[in-house]
């Protein structure tokens, strides 16, 4: 835990161990939530960071044409 203040602009100024943890270097991206009257910050991964991820799913090129092809039948009625 770390405590900080909010700037004269009400800019967050979250302290330097917290930015170091989660990766945040400046021009990155972030998502702000409010979860039960809490800040949540969380970095948005880039493209090449995803793709290094192991899939969490696999599927066939026949099952996604099956699967798209059910969900636009679906859309359109």
């Amino acid at each position: 835990m770390a405590e900080s203040r909010v700037g004269s602009k009400e800019e967050l100024f979250p302290p330097k161990k917290i930015r170091e943890k989660l990766g945040l270097r400046a021009g990155k991206k972030v998502i702000y939530k409010v979860e039960a009257g809490r800040l949540v910050v969380e970095p948005v991964p880039s493209l090449e960071e995803v793709l290094r991820e192991p899939p969490c799913i696999e599927i066939t090129v026949d099952e996604f044409h099956r699967f798209r092809k059910e969900l636009s039948r679906t859309v359109e009625t």
